[in-house]
């Protein structure tokens, strides 16, 4: 049961995001909201990034580099298929730990230097909460463009 819920709760995060996600192309990927803000293409590679990243707490550390986390937009997200490939390796890494997370595994405790000491549970949902956000970035950005 408990994989499941998380399973679900993954699913819903993808298919949230996918809306904003799905739009991000060669076309687009150099809009912004303004001048102050990122770009379309950095916020995806933002995200394919974070979630890579963040498997390295849970065990299943990435060799993806961090271009974007603490960065400037200096044209990171110019490759949106390079990115896809990344988001969709992210997705999967989630869908690995939930599989190989046995029951009563989600309350294991994780130290991070971002939230301190956080159960599996919390960090998984943080990872989902932030795809949200940036996916909400981006469509504002897109519609605007």
């Amino acid at each position: 049961m408990e994989q499941q819920i998380f399973r679900d709760l993954l699913e819903q995060n993808k298919l949230s995001c996918s809306f904003a996600f799905n739009e991000v192309n060669q076309a687009n990927a150099a809009l912004k909201l303004n001048a102050n803000t990122s770009s379309v293409g950095f916020m995806y590679r933002h995200v394919a990034e974070t979630m890579l990243m963040f498997g390295y707490f849970f065990g299943m550390p990435s060799d993806v580099a961090n271009t974007t986390m603490g960065q400037p937009d200096t044209g990171q997200g110019a490759d949106v298929e390079g990115t896809k490939t990344l988001l969709d390796k992210g997705f999967a890494m989630l869908e690995q730990l939930i599989e190989n997370t046995p029951a009563g595994g989600w309350n294991e405790s994780i130290d991070t230097p971002f939230f301190g000491t956080v159960s599996k549970a919390k960090l998984f949902a943080h990872v989902l909460y932030h795809n949200s956000y940036h996916a909400g970035q981006i469509g504002l950005t897109l519609k605007r463009g």
